[in-house]
């Protein structure tokens, strides 16, 4: 599928984040106008050597890195993505070609970011190419459902809907935990497009899990398989730090309900139960390995001259 290439001069909309009102009352995507506004994300007003003036903890960069890594692989979900039905759509074919390149960029600036911190991303333990069997298994079982199941896209556009929530709100969590205010400038306008691509995805699946069968079948497949973005990608304790880091504490729990309650208006997913059970089953709220509380700013500040944090 070629990659769209939308026009990198235009400058961003500091628009106020897509907040999804009840299903019956979603307004409709313009597929049209997202596509003519697709860019990557601006950069230019950023002050990198502004960076290192400001304290940034470990714990920050070590979630940074997390986010950058899994925003980078972006490409290697596409892949997967393209021997399933979605792309018969020609509308999420055409998002689809604008998400990947926004979310591209999306890793670039994060990687800007930590090498003008002085904390420049190294090589991955394993390159990008070489999925782990598991992975590549799930990648064939996934293409299998496709081909049988006609209605397939539903569960991809929910899936979708979950995974681009959960990241924006973390966004706006490392926003919160993190005070640095240059960090603050490169979120928002990443934000930006998350917010836009939630709204895709949410609105997608609200229009296809209007039968009951496709939605008891996605709600079905969501409950058994769905964990939080990087699960797999990335090793389970740095998912654990992350959401600990993220989303304990009242704040952190409060964020982490929000984005269970949007996803319970779809049809069929009233009851669902997703980040927060997750956070219930998977991560404890006591005292952090650092000995610091969760949800707090943590660790030792790094202004970008001493290596004391966290590879």
């Amino acid at each position: 599928m070629a990659i769209f290439r939308p026009s990198l001069d235009r400058q961003p909309d500091r628009e106020p984040s897509v907040a999804v009102p009840p299903a019956s009352n979603t307004p409709a995507f313009d597929l049209e106008a997202y596509v003519a506004r697709s860019r990557a994300v601006d950069l230019s007003a950023i002050p990198w050597d502004e960076i290192p003036r400001h304290p940034l903890s470990t714990e920050t960069i070590r979630t940074l890195r997390y986010m950058q890594d899994i925003e980078s692989h972006t490409i290697i979900y596409l892949r997967s993505l393209l021997a399933t039905r979605a792309i018969d759509d020609p509308d999420v074919a055409t998002f689809l070609s604008c998400w990947l390149y926004e979310e591209t960029f999306h890793g670039i600036a994060l990687a800007r970011f930590l090498e003008a911190a002085g904390r420049p991303v190294g090589p991955r333990f394993r390159p990008r190419g070489r999925e782990p069997l598991s992975q590549r298994i799930e990648a064939v079982a996934t293409a299998m459902v496709s081909k049988a199941w006609p209605d397939f896209c539903a569960v991809h556009m929910t899936w979708g809907a979950i995974n681009e929530l959960t990241t924006l709100t973390g966004y706006r969590r490392l926003v919160a935990v993190a005070c640095h205010p240059v960090l603050t400038d490169l979120l928002e306008r990443i934000i930006i497009d998350e917010s836009r691509h939630f709204f895709f995805y949410y609105r997608q699946a609200e229009i296809r899990l209007q039968r009951s069968m496709v939605a008891r079948t996605a709600r079905f497949l969501v409950d058994r398989f769905w964990a939080p973005v990087g699960s797999g990608v990335q090793a389970r304790e740095e998912l654990g730090f992350m959401a600990r880091y993220l989303f304990s504490g009242g704040d952190g729990r409060a964020a982490a309900r929000k984005v269970d309650d949007t996803i319970r208006r779809l049809p069929g997913f009233a009851s669902v139960q997703l980040l927060e059970a997750w956070m219930n089953a998977n991560v404890t709220e006591s005292v952090s390995a650092t000995g610091a509380q969760p949800g707090a700013r943590l660790g030792t500040p790094y202004g970008g001259h001493h290596d004391h944090g966290y590879h």
